[in-house]
Order: C-alpha cells, then sequence, then structure tokens
C-alpha cells in the first residue's frame, strides 16, 4: 500500500492560504531539494478541486526549464477529488469524483508508488480526520497573518504526531516533517 505525503507552505500562525506571501523569502535551494526527495516517491498527485484548478495553468505550460518541478507536475497522473468536475483538463488527469475514505484507501493500493497532496485545505483536513494521511511536510514561514484558512481548524479532533525530521533555512524558513502518532 503507498503512502499519502502532504506538502504544505505555513505562516507561524497556522495560514495555508494561497502562498503569495512566500515570494519575499526566495526559494532556497535546499528546499527544492526537501520537496525533490518528496515528489522523487509519488507516483500520483492527489489534488482537491480548487486547488487543481490554481495549479493547471500556473504549472501545465511550464518546462524543466523554468522550474524542475514542472515535469512531475505535468508528467504525474493527478488525482482529483471533486463533487462538480466530470472531466480532467490538465494532461494525465483523472477525475476520482466527490470525497469518500473508502476510495481514496483504494486509490492508496492502487497506484504504485505515493501520492503526493498540495495545498488541497479541505481535502487534507478530510483526509486528517479520517486517518489517510501518512506524512507531513510543512514549510513553516517566519511570519503571521493573523488571519486565513488553517490546516488545523479550531473543533478540530486532537492528534499526535511524531517528528519525523527538521531543517532550518537560511531564508529563515523551517521544514518539519511528520508522522501519524498512533
Amino acid at each position: 500500500m503507498g503512502e499519502v505525503h502532504v506538502h504544505e507552505f505555513m505562516t507561524l500562525d497556522g495560514v495555508i492560504d494561497a502562498p503569495t506571501w512566500t515570494f519575499e523569502y526566495g526559494f532556497d535551494p535546499q528546499m527544492g531539494e526537501t520537496l525533490a526527495a518528496v515528489t522523487g516517491r509519488c507516483d500520483g498527485i492527489l489534488l482537491g478541486r480548487v486547488t487543481y484548478q490554481m495549479f493547471e495553468p500556473a504549472w501545465s505550460t511550464r518546462t524543466v526549464e523554468d522550474d524542475p518541478g514542472a515535469p512531475f507536475f505535468n508528467d504525474t497522473t493527478k488525482y482529483v477529488v471533486s463533487g462538480t468536475l466530470t472531466e480532467g483538463t490538465w494532461r494525465n488527469s483523472e477525475i476520482v469524483g466527490p470525497y469518500d475514505p473508502e476510495r481514496l484507501r483504494r486509490l492508496k493500493d492502487e497506484v504504485a508508488g505515493d501520492l503526493y497532496v498540495s495545498g488541497s485545505v479541505t481535502l487534507v483536513r478530510a483526509m486528517l480526520a479520517d486517518g489517510l494521511i501518512d506524512g507531513l511536510h510543512l514549510f513553516v514561514y517566519p511570519l503571521t497573518l493573523g488571519a486565513g484558512p488553517r490546516l488545523f481548524t479550531e473543533g478540530a479532533a486532537p492528534g499526535k504526531l511524531a517528528l519525523v525530521t527538521s531543517e532550518s533555512y537560511d531564508n529563515g524558513v523551517l521544514y518539519m516533517a511528520y508522522r501519524p502518532q498512533a
């Protein structure tokens, strides 16, 4: 059975909204190496509808010369959780249908390697609640926004995570990888 690994950019106060606020910090090359290690073991990308619709115009025309991550996003099969989309418009896209934890468990079995998730906050929250996430890869930026969507909302079920690794970068960003703790 494959695993689901979630990657998020977030602020110190937990906001994970569209991360345009990351631009002023630059992208440390070591961050790229860390992301490449996460995506390198993934044979599928799992996205919610909103993130899919944001990623498609941002990634579909990029080449490896533009961004080393472009081949992963364009060539890897994208599984889209959506109750409204009926057809994928970005190559290698498959609409999974509305959120169904049993369907996602089967998908973990069907995909040869792991599944990568980025953004997709509604999907990630549901998968966390249903115990479907095997790894959280958080890049925490040294700022607070005070408001915005958060990964862990007030009223979410308590849970424990085990730290797998952490790194700090010259731009002030802290990377933390966690696994659910039983």
